[in-house]
């Protein structure tokens, strides 16, 4: 693994970027704070997910990395790309070429309740134009950063449909931004036979209800007790260990 300055450097800058943080001044409604936390929906930049979580994202692949974890990344819930554009350029800039990195949305916005899950039965989310982001457009948000190439995998569809078949055999983090009850137990039901033990699940949405009652309902059927770690004010993640 490459530790030097100019990786660092670079991979600073990329965060940087895709979070607009330079030019937050030309960011209508931003502030400083609510970037860093990830509170806010960006009319301009990249990803809505906020510098801690960004920057947790990066030490976690740094660990399987060094750790040789085996497994792809992926990313349920991408929005415009940019934790996933983050990804791929974490693995270009360490020279790593056998990892890819799986885009998975609808690029249609979220989707309506399903009454199989009724917890989900007030959820607007699928009501929020601002969501829908087309593949073409975080394809071109891909190539912006000159970080669109084989080793990135788009998944279109909804999770249901899209996850059962995704192709990866392993996993070594998986990133998980579906809002919804329906859209987090899919993800977890489909990629989580998948993580590596030393691999990781990060949950971006876990203060939203609809969210953390998935995790708990899976965690606790499955046995999972390895330790909830908090991010900042709505991110998670746990370290499979078994």
């Amino acid at each position: 693994m490459r530790n030097n300055t100019a990786t660092e450097m670079y991979l600073e800058l990329l965060k940087k970027t895709i979070l607009f943080e330079i030019w937050l001044e030309h960011e209508p409604g931003a502030t400083k704070e609510n970037r860093l936390q990830g509170l806010d929906w960006p009319i301009i930049a990249h990803s809505m997910i906020g510098r801690i979580r960004m920057n947790s994202l990066h030490q976690l692949m740094n660990d399987v990395i060094l750790n040789n974890v085996q497994g792809d990344f992926i990313e349920t819930g991408v929005w415009r790309g940019g934790a996933c554009i983050f990804m791929r350029g974490f693995l270009k800039a360490h020279g790593v070429r056998h990892r890819k990195v799986l885009v998975a949305d609808s690029f249609e916005g979220l989707p309506k309740p399903d009454p199989q899950y009724p917890i989900d039965a007030t959820s607007k989310f699928h009501e929020q134009d601002f969501l829908r982001v087309s593949l073409p457009e975080v394809q071109d948000n891909f190539r912006k950063y000159d970080l669109l190439d084989d080793s990135v995998v788009f998944l279109k569809g909804w999770f249901k449909d899209t996850l059962p078949t995704a192709p990866t055999d392993k996993i070594a983090i998986a990133r998980l931004d579906g809002d919804m009850y329906s859209s987090t137990m899919d993800a977890l039901n489909n990629l989580y036979p998948k993580v590596s033990v030393g691999g990781y699940v990060i949950i971006d949405d876990y203060s939203i209800g609809y969210c953390a009652a998935a995790v708990h309902d899976f965690r606790a059927a499955h046995g999972i007790t390895d330790p909830l770690v908090v991010i900042d004010i709505t991110g998670v993640y746990w370290k499979r260990t078994k």
